[in-house]
Parts: C-alpha cells; structure tokens; sequence
C-alpha cells in the first residue's frame, strides 16, 4: 500500500504533464500554409496574415503568454445574440463563452485578470493610450494552440463582439524561459507534499 502512495500521484502527474506539454514541436511550414489559407479565405488583409506567417516561422514550440490591455466600450452597439441595452462586459463574456472551452481543453487558461487602478504610468512613443481600464495574462500551451482556436468558425463568429465591446486593445504574446507559476511545478509540490504527509502520517514508526 505504501508504494501506491507515491506510485498514484506520480502516475496523475505524468498524465497532467502529457495533457499540459505539447510535445509536437515548432509548427511545420505546411501547417503555416494551412492558417495563412484559412485566414486569406475569411478576408484578413495581406500585412495581417505576414504577421501571422512571421510570427509563426519563428515558432520554437513552447508554451507563451499574451498579454492583454482592455478599454472598454460603456456604449457598445446592440448586437443579436446580446440583444439592446447590453453591455461590454455582457458582449466579453458571449465572445468568452467560445474562448474558454476551447482554450481549457488545450490546457490554455487565464494566469491574471485585473481592472487598472490609473492611468499609464509611462508612456512613450505612441499616443491614445493613456487610459486602459482591465488587464490580463492568458496561457497558450503553444502557438499552435493558439492558431487552432482563434481559426476555429466558432471564433470568427463570435469577434465580433469583442470588437464592439472595446474602444481600443492591445495583445501581444511574449515567451519566456522560466515560468514560476507553471501548474506543471506546483502541481508536483501539491503532489509530493500530500504523499509526504500521509506517508508520514500512515507508517511513520517511533
């Protein structure tokens, strides 16, 4: 029984970081052509989808942050599936309410969310964009990740409403090196600290 008390979390963690890693490497060129298809067909402009081909060619195959700059739009239009009187943060949560199954069952997830408490503290080189009102992280498993769900129909048909929930956006990935709030890392101290204690706790002699 004893070694099944440390064979069990080991086994959960392993499936959690098969499930949480993606193991396929950096996108293939073909897999780029794919994408810059699918978004010449739903009319993205050329400067758009080179952006997209550039980001995606410098693909190393690892996980990434985006990183989100909100203000909102406290009159946004009236839009079908929201109806009129509406708002933003009603319009958010429809456009949300694709983003977040598809992000989750790709072990994709929001790290921070917040609302600003002031203004730009510095600013330099660009204007208008002094005043943002939220903020927010949003892990990707993977920029192919990323691409499978912002290509998905489900997502062109509901962006709209992100758009008219906001007066302006900024969104830009970075990726780093270490990751100090990886659930891969705490999940295993999660893990080895219950083992630890009910294996104390069960068959610790005097």
């Amino acid at each position: 029984m004893r070694k099944w008390l440390w064979i069990g979390p080991g086994i959960l963690y392993a499936i959690f970081f098969y499930w949480y890693t993606d193991f396929r490497g950096p996108m293939t060129p073909a897999e780029i052509d794919t994408i810059a298809e699918h978004l010449t067909r739903a009319g993205n402009s050329p400067a758009g989808i080179t952006r997209v081909r550039e980001f995606l060619a410098s693909d190393t195959g690892r996980q990434m942050i985006m990183i989100n700059a909100l203000d909102m739009n406290e009159s946004p239009p009236s839009l079908p599936a929201t109806g009129p009187g509406a708002g933003p943060t009603d319009l958010l949560d429809h456009y949300m309410g694709h983003m977040y199954p598809a992000m989750f069952a790709r072990a994709s997830h929001p790290i921070f969310g917040g609302r600003a408490i002031a203004d730009a503290m510095d600013l330099t080189g660009i204007e208008g964009a002094e005043h943002w009102e939220q903020g927010g992280l949003f892990r990707y498993r993977s920029r192919r990740d990323l691409m499978e769900i912002s290509t998905d129909p489900r997502f062109a048909e509901r962006h709209d409403y992100k758009i008219a929930a906001l007066t302006k956006t900024i969104a830009y990935p970075v990726e780093g090196t270490i990751y100090y709030h990886d659930l891969r890392f705490l999940l295993a101290l999660i893990l080895f600290s219950l083992a630890s204690a009910l294996d104390l706790a069960l068959f610790r002699r005097n």
